[in-house]
Protein backbone atom coordinates (compact mmCIF):
# COMPACT_ATOMS: atom_id res chain seq x y z
CA UNK A 1 0.00 0.00 0.00
CA UNK A 2 1.41 3.38 -1.06
CA UNK A 3 1.30 5.98 1.73
CA UNK A 4 2.34 9.64 1.75
CA UNK A 5 5.26 10.68 3.96
CA UNK A 6 6.02 13.90 5.83
CA UNK A 7 8.04 15.01 2.79
CA UNK A 8 5.96 16.59 0.01
CA UNK A 9 5.86 14.52 -3.20
CA UNK A 10 7.46 11.50 -1.50
CA UNK A 11 5.36 8.39 -0.99
CA UNK A 12 6.51 5.09 0.49
CA UNK A 13 5.59 1.44 0.55
CA UNK A 14 6.91 0.00 3.79
CA UNK A 15 8.05 -3.58 4.15
CA UNK A 16 6.02 -5.72 6.52
CA UNK A 17 6.38 -9.12 8.16
CA UNK A 18 4.44 -10.52 5.20
CA UNK A 19 7.66 -10.42 3.17
CA UNK A 20 9.20 -13.12 5.37
CA UNK A 21 7.28 -15.89 3.64
CA UNK A 22 7.09 -14.42 0.14
CA UNK A 23 9.93 -16.57 -1.19
CA UNK A 24 8.13 -19.76 -0.19
CA UNK A 25 4.78 -18.52 -1.47
CA UNK A 26 6.22 -17.61 -4.86
CA UNK A 27 8.09 -20.89 -5.38
CA UNK A 28 5.42 -22.30 -7.69
CA UNK A 29 4.70 -19.09 -9.63
CA UNK A 30 6.10 -18.92 -13.16
CA UNK A 31 8.43 -15.99 -13.78
CA UNK A 32 8.41 -15.21 -10.06
CA UNK A 33 11.47 -12.98 -10.50
CA UNK A 34 9.29 -10.58 -12.55
CA UNK A 35 6.48 -10.07 -10.02
CA UNK A 36 7.75 -6.75 -8.68
CA UNK A 37 8.27 -5.40 -12.20
CA UNK A 38 4.60 -6.12 -12.98
CA UNK A 39 3.46 -4.26 -9.86
CA UNK A 40 5.73 -1.29 -10.51
CA UNK A 41 4.46 -0.88 -14.06
CA UNK A 42 1.09 0.07 -12.57
CA UNK A 43 2.76 2.97 -10.69
CA UNK A 44 5.40 3.97 -13.22
CA UNK A 45 3.54 6.89 -14.77
CA UNK A 46 2.67 8.43 -11.38
CA UNK A 47 6.27 9.05 -10.25
CA UNK A 48 9.46 10.58 -11.61
CA UNK A 49 11.56 8.10 -9.61
CA UNK A 50 10.78 4.83 -7.87
CA UNK A 51 13.51 3.89 -5.40
CA UNK A 52 13.76 0.31 -4.18
CA UNK A 53 15.82 0.01 -1.00
CA UNK A 54 17.08 -3.57 -0.90
CA UNK A 55 18.69 -5.68 1.80
CA UNK A 56 22.43 -6.33 1.43
CA UNK A 57 21.76 -9.94 0.44
CA UNK A 58 21.30 -11.26 -3.08
CA UNK A 59 18.11 -13.19 -2.38
CA UNK A 60 14.74 -13.45 -4.09
CA UNK A 61 13.54 -9.95 -3.15
CA UNK A 62 16.72 -8.30 -4.35
CA UNK A 63 16.55 -10.26 -7.61
CA UNK A 64 12.98 -9.01 -8.12
CA UNK A 65 14.17 -5.44 -7.50
CA UNK A 66 16.99 -5.81 -10.04
CA UNK A 67 14.60 -7.18 -12.66
CA UNK A 68 12.21 -4.28 -11.99
CA UNK A 69 14.88 -1.56 -12.11
CA UNK A 70 16.39 0.46 -14.90
CA UNK A 71 19.37 1.55 -12.84
CA UNK A 72 21.19 0.52 -9.67
CA UNK A 73 23.00 2.64 -7.11
CA UNK A 74 25.32 0.39 -5.11
CA UNK A 75 25.98 1.70 -1.59
CA UNK A 76 29.39 0.45 -0.48
CA UNK A 77 30.56 0.74 3.11
CA UNK A 78 34.21 1.75 3.24
CA UNK A 79 35.16 -1.48 5.00
CA UNK A 80 37.15 -4.56 3.98
CA UNK A 81 34.36 -7.13 3.69
CA UNK A 82 32.26 -4.79 1.58
CA UNK A 83 34.87 -5.04 -1.18
CA UNK A 84 34.48 -8.81 -1.29
CA UNK A 85 30.71 -8.50 -1.72
CA UNK A 86 31.08 -5.88 -4.45
CA UNK A 87 32.63 -8.36 -6.88
CA UNK A 88 29.80 -10.82 -6.33
CA UNK A 89 27.20 -8.07 -6.77
CA UNK A 90 28.78 -6.88 -10.02
CA UNK A 91 28.67 -10.45 -11.37
CA UNK A 92 25.01 -10.70 -10.36
CA UNK A 93 24.20 -7.39 -12.09
CA UNK A 94 25.84 -8.66 -15.28
CA UNK A 95 23.90 -11.92 -15.10
CA UNK A 96 20.57 -10.15 -14.48
CA UNK A 97 21.26 -7.76 -17.38
CA UNK A 98 22.09 -10.66 -19.69
CA UNK A 99 19.24 -12.99 -18.78
CA UNK A 100 16.40 -11.05 -17.20
CA UNK A 101 16.62 -7.29 -17.66
CA UNK A 102 18.63 -5.93 -20.60
CA UNK A 103 17.69 -2.36 -19.56
CA UNK A 104 19.54 -2.62 -16.22
CA UNK A 105 22.48 -0.25 -15.84
CA UNK A 106 24.89 0.70 -13.08
CA UNK A 107 23.84 4.15 -11.94
CA UNK A 108 26.89 4.40 -9.72
CA UNK A 109 28.73 3.17 -6.68
CA UNK A 110 28.17 5.25 -3.56
CA UNK A 111 30.87 5.16 -0.90
CA UNK A 112 29.25 5.20 2.56
CA UNK A 113 30.37 5.19 6.19
CA UNK A 114 33.56 6.92 5.08
CA UNK A 115 35.88 8.14 7.84
CA UNK A 116 38.81 10.17 6.52
CA UNK A 117 40.73 9.51 9.77
CA UNK A 118 40.61 5.77 9.09
CA UNK A 119 43.32 4.34 6.80
CA UNK A 120 41.07 1.45 5.73
CA UNK A 121 38.30 3.86 4.64
CA UNK A 122 40.78 5.80 2.54
CA UNK A 123 42.21 2.63 0.97
CA UNK A 124 38.79 1.21 0.13
CA UNK A 125 37.84 4.52 -1.48
CA UNK A 126 41.07 4.59 -3.51
CA UNK A 127 40.74 0.94 -4.59
CA UNK A 128 37.12 1.34 -5.69
CA UNK A 129 37.84 4.57 -7.55
CA UNK A 130 40.88 3.08 -9.32
CA UNK A 131 38.94 -0.02 -10.38
CA UNK A 132 35.53 1.50 -11.23
CA UNK A 133 36.57 5.05 -12.19
CA UNK A 134 33.67 7.20 -13.36
CA UNK A 135 31.12 4.72 -12.02
CA UNK A 136 31.86 5.94 -8.49
CA UNK A 137 29.89 8.98 -7.34
CA UNK A 138 31.95 12.02 -6.35
CA UNK A 139 29.73 12.39 -3.30
CA UNK A 140 30.81 10.32 -0.31
CA UNK A 141 28.54 9.66 2.67
CA UNK A 142 30.57 10.07 5.88
CA UNK A 143 30.20 8.33 9.19
CA UNK A 144 28.02 10.77 11.07
CA UNK A 145 26.40 10.55 14.49
CA UNK A 146 23.35 12.58 13.46
CA UNK A 147 22.82 10.30 10.47
CA UNK A 148 22.88 7.29 12.79
CA UNK A 149 20.46 8.91 15.23
CA UNK A 150 17.76 10.05 12.80
CA UNK A 151 16.03 6.65 12.29
CA UNK A 152 15.58 6.20 16.03
CA UNK A 153 13.65 9.48 16.03
CA UNK A 154 11.52 8.40 13.08
CA UNK A 155 12.78 11.24 10.93
CA UNK A 156 14.69 11.49 7.69
CA UNK A 157 18.05 13.17 8.19
CA UNK A 158 16.95 16.34 6.39
CA UNK A 159 14.25 16.87 9.03
CA UNK A 160 16.32 15.64 11.97
CA UNK A 161 19.39 17.82 11.31
CA UNK A 162 19.56 19.37 7.86
CA UNK A 163 22.93 20.99 8.61
CA UNK A 164 24.65 17.75 9.61
CA UNK A 165 27.41 16.38 7.40
CA UNK A 166 25.24 13.35 6.62
CA UNK A 167 22.28 15.44 5.47
CA UNK A 168 24.46 17.73 3.38
CA UNK A 169 26.12 14.71 1.76
CA UNK A 170 22.78 13.12 0.85
CA UNK A 171 21.54 16.39 -0.64
CA UNK A 172 24.77 16.59 -2.67
CA UNK A 173 24.18 13.02 -3.85
CA UNK A 174 20.64 13.88 -4.94
CA UNK A 175 21.98 16.82 -6.94
CA UNK A 176 24.75 14.67 -8.46
CA UNK A 177 22.24 12.00 -9.49
CA UNK A 178 19.91 14.56 -11.07
CA UNK A 179 22.79 16.25 -12.91
CA UNK A 180 24.53 13.06 -14.03
CA UNK A 181 21.75 11.63 -16.21
CA UNK A 182 22.98 8.16 -15.17
CA UNK A 183 19.71 7.23 -13.51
Amino acid sequence: MVVPTCIPYLDAVAATQDLVGVEVEFISIQEREKQLRRLIRELDTQYDFIILDCPPSLGFLTLNALVASSSVIVPLQCEYFALEGLGQLMSTLKLVKTRLNPMLSLGGILLTMFDSRNLLSRRVSEDVRSHFGGSVFNTVIPRNVRLSESPSHGLPIIYYDIKSRGAVSYMELAQEVLNSKRI
